[in-house]
């Protein structure tokens, strides 16, 4: 048995999904360490991940707003699901409705509630084993920050957190980001890469880096497991002429290394996983070694296209290509972080279109895949969302009637849905998304080859299968997707002899062939 398996057993699930492996083996120099203070798991942990959006999630006050004590009544509901940690979007003070523009790091947004209520929340999610990591925005600030305005002033101490146009700088350059880079304040321009009620921080500063260590260690004090990182390769990845050059990737990796060990300063385990929006696994694989997870947007887009075709595609090569990638940056110590959608692209439902059955394939490829999958709230009930941003962050449903207790209100929904899409009404209906996602997601649970193993991809000679291994030290699987409408046929490794689980009736396995109804996906060992 390998070290990581036999440690699996007495480690705490975040010292494991930090430091282990979302392929491989644990590295030797890291099995020796002793266990963390995070909370305690069950073996069966799935470690599925869940991000919230909390003023969209429960409202305990009637504001019609979600709160943290919201999320802390819900946490029952999240572990009947069967998730081992969730990520919340900011909670910090923030003048926007999405706080991706922070006021003050060390506070929390009032319309949410206080710091005892977040303390209480991180309390209760680890006494049900579920890890809690929040959203960090530490590219950029609000100009509505004191250290902003201060700066203002050109004879201020924080002048030189942010970064200001000299008399040679072209203010017509566009940014990384798409948008305008430089804005006015008066006779001056600041740079600002989204928006310009977003000013960048300038990590130049060994004061502005000092600072943001402070401010990781600060919430690992109130007993985070770790941080979500906003615009990660946007540190220093400013104009559209730095995006892909290596100094940038450099300077970005450099940061990164540096703020995660200030953080082990606090809690060794601490788990990072970094917003990098590539389009490749190769521009992704860098940001691996100091941060240990980055979203995998190349697989996302991916997943989603071939449950729309119905057909593989690219998937199986962009599989391999990804896993190699991510293994020569970061040998075996990385964690992927595959995901369907999150709250800055369309809904997965409506990406497909209204298809469930396509939907229910793209979930059952993502909830079989290596590493820690990330499932968007509403995502397993079925919400539509589509653009603009606030249309993809509605109001999650809990009951069949929208003007219910403890739903919340902060904006109309614009999907129309009835109230069959809700928590209430799917959550007793065996046909139901929501069944198929706590399903597929108690699978990773029962089956630790779903959750911890490597991955081999298997050649179907057939485009409407998918199919690949997954193995750990003693236990080997192996995962058939049906991604069509129609019954198909494999003839599978003998060594695989037994159909374990499977998401439809009418599966049969005879002769040494696999017959798979439509829509149909197959674990077998």
């Amino acid at each position: 048995m390998s070290p990581y398996r036999n440690r699996l057993r007495s480690l705490v699930f975040l010292f494991t999904l930090a430091l282990g492996p979302g392929v491989g083996i644990l590295p030797a120099a890291l099995a020796a360490e002793g266990p963390p203070s995070a909370p305690a798991i069950a073996q069966s942990g799935s470690g599925v991940w869940y991000e919230i959006f909390v003023r969209a999630w429960y409202d305990t006050n009637g504001d019609g707003i979600g709160d943290l004590n919201g999320v802390t009544a819900k946490l029952d509901y999240l572990q009947s699901l069967g998730v081992s940690g969730i990520w919340l979007m900011p909670i910090n003070p923030s003048p926007s409705y999405h706080g991706y523009d922070v006021t003050d790091y060390e506070g929390i947004n009032r319309q949410y509630g206080t710091m005892q209520d977040f303390e209480r929340l991180v309390s209760e999610a680890h006494k049900r084993g579920i890890a809690v990591i929040i959203d960090l925005v530490i590219n950029h600030t609000s100009d509505q920050h004191p250290w902003f305005k201060a700066a203002l002033d050109p004879a201020s101490p924080y002048r030189g957190w942010y970064t200001w146009a000299k008399p040679d700088t072209d203010l017509k350059a566009p940014s990384a980001a798409g948008s305008v880079a430089w804005h006015r304040n008066g006779q001056q321009y600041y740079f600002g890469g989204f928006t310009g009620a977003m000013p960048d921080l300038n990590y130049d500063d060994t004061e502005v880096r000092r600072e943001m260590v402070k401010v990781g260690q600060f919430w690992l004090a109130k007993g985070v497991d770790g941080f979500r990182l906003d615009a990660a390769r946007h540190i220093y990845d400013d104009l559209r002429t730095d995006t892909g050059k290596p100094e940038t990737v450099r300077k970005n990796v450099a940061w990164w290394s540096e703020f995660r060990h200030g953080l082990q300063e606090r809690k060794p385990d601490v788990y990072l996983v970094g917003e990098v929006t590539a389009p490749s696994p190769a521009a992704l694989a860098p940001y691996l070694k100091p941060l240990g997870s980055v979203f995998n947007f190349p697989l996302a887009e991916q997943l989603i296209a071939s449950a729309r075709k119905e057909r593989q595609g690219q998937l199986g090569e962009l599989l391999d290509t990804t896993y190699k990638a991510f293994r020569d940056a970061a040998g075996d110590a990385f964690v992927d972080a595959p995901f369907l959608s999150n709250h800055d692209q369309e809904r997965v439902l409506s990406q497909l279109n209204g298809d469930t059955q396509h939907m229910r394939m793209a979930a059952a490829m993502l909830l079989t895949l290596p590493g820690r999958p990330y499932v968007y709230y509403g995502e397993e009930i079925g919400m539509l969302g589509r653009k603009p941003d606030e249309n993809l962050r509605e109001p999650m449903r809990w009951q069949r009637d929208p003007q219910a207790s403890g739903e919340t209100r902060w904006k109309a929904s614009t999907a129309k849905q009835g109230g069959e899409v809700s928590v209430q009404a799917e959550q007793d209906d065996p046909s139901s998304l929501l069944h198929f996602y706590r399903t597929l997601i108690h699978w990773r649970a029962e089956v630790p080859a779903l959750r911890d193993g490597d991955i081999r991809v298997v050649s179907t000679h057939n485009d409407r299968l998918l199919a690949y291994e997954r193995n750990t030290a003693d236990s080997h699987v192996l995962v058939v997707h049906n991604l069509s409408g129609k019954t198909q046929t494999f003839v599978p490794d003998t060594k695989f002899s037994d159909v374990r689980l499977r998401t439809q009736p009418g599966v049969t396995l005879a002769k040494g062939k696999l017959m798979l109804p439509a829509y149909t996906t197959v674990v077998m060992q």
